[in-house]
């Protein structure tokens, strides 16, 4: 009879929680926001020499003034630049599906951060420099769209880019890699010398996008495919067992944030079973970490992004899924 009201009481604290996530969703959504998408790649592309100084008044952040015209114009007139424009202006016709993304996205960070001015949005190449994928600021966001042209394009299979960063090279990732800029731009502790303030740290992150961009899922969040977060969400007890056992959590390693933090084919437990786990595995568990302690504390995003590691580890009371 007991173990029945449990789970009655369970049924009812979940539906409450339904309810209430649903009412602040149908309140995001009123949130007004207006930006406009400025496609510098394609006024680039269609530039002539004459329209330069208008490009220079209208972008000036892109010019350089020690920069004479007529390099920017050998530019402009490059075979490989026209071909990396070219495959830009096919895969983007339009910026429909991204467009609703970033609205939601805005609507979002709007609504949890009163302060929150929305930026302009420039789109642009940059020669496949993914590690610029983004590019944040107060009052600009830049996003260069050579860099999500999807996972088989020969760009990145003839570049050599190891594929498992290219299966993020696609367009549904932008607004992923644009919340993880902003949840860059609010998060803070003091130190991130241990395994667990690092886990901590991404997790932060992750959690981040929990709450900025909802419609996305976790596999997106993280950028792993369907079958590697079921993966991780199956072992999740084994990897936490692990870094239990081996004292991996405080220590100070400089060797491990490679292994389980940084981006990589798979994690290095140095195990028979490493070739089948996705990488970042030390991310992951951060998140569920920073998930239970939201869950304990109640505290909304913005204090979660301020709070220092220790405690959150602490209040999470992180038990893993069996």
């Amino acid at each position: 009879m007991q173990i029945r009201i449990y789970f009655i009481l369970l049924l009812g604290f979940a539906i409450l929680s339904c309810d209430e996530d649903s009412k602040v969703e149908k309140e995001i959504a009123k949130v007004e926001v207006d930006f406009t998408i400025e496609r510098f790649d394609k006024a680039f592309y269609e530039a002539t020499p004459k329209d330069l100084p208008n490009l220079k008044s209208a972008y000036p952040f892109f010019f350089s003034k020690h920069e004479p015209d007529s390099i920017v114009i050998h530019r402009m007139n490059d075979s490989l630049q026209h071909e990396i424009l070219q495959e830009v202006n096919a895969a983007f016709k339009d910026f429909d599906n991204t467009r609703e993304d970033l609205v939601s996205m805005f609507q979002h960070l709007k609504y949890y951060d009163k302060v929150f001015s929305t930026p302009r949005i420039i789109t642009l190449t940059n020669n496949v420099q993914y590690r610029d994928k983004v590019i944040i600021t107060d009052s600009i966001v830049l996003v260069a769209l050579d860099n999500y042209l999807g996972e088989d394009h020969r760009f990145y299979v003839d570049g050599n880019i190891p594929a498992y960063l290219a299966k993020n090279f696609k367009k549904e990732q932008i607004v992923v890699d644009l919340a993880d800029g902003y949840a860059k731009k609010y998060a803070f502790q003091s130190t991130r010398k241990a395994l667990l303030e690092e886990m901590i740290y991404f997790g932060k992150l992750l959690y981040f996008k929990d709450v900025m961009i909802p419609f996305k899922t976790d596999a997106e969040k993280i950028g792993y495919t369907e079958n590697q977060i079921q993966w991780a969400e199956a072992n999740e007890s084994q990897i936490w067992s692990y870094f239990i056992e081996k004292e991996l959590l405080y220590s100070t390693d400089p060797r491990l944030p490679n292994r389980f933090i940084a981006d990589a084919p798979f994690t290095k437990f140095y195990l028979e079973l490493d070739n089948e786990s996705p990488g970042r595995l030390g991310q992951y568990i951060g998140w569920q970490i920073v998930k239970a302690y939201a869950e304990n504390s109640g505290d909304g995003i913005m204090k979660i992004m301020q709070t220092e590691p220790e405690e959150i580890f602490r209040k999470s009371k992180f038990k893993p899924k069996k």
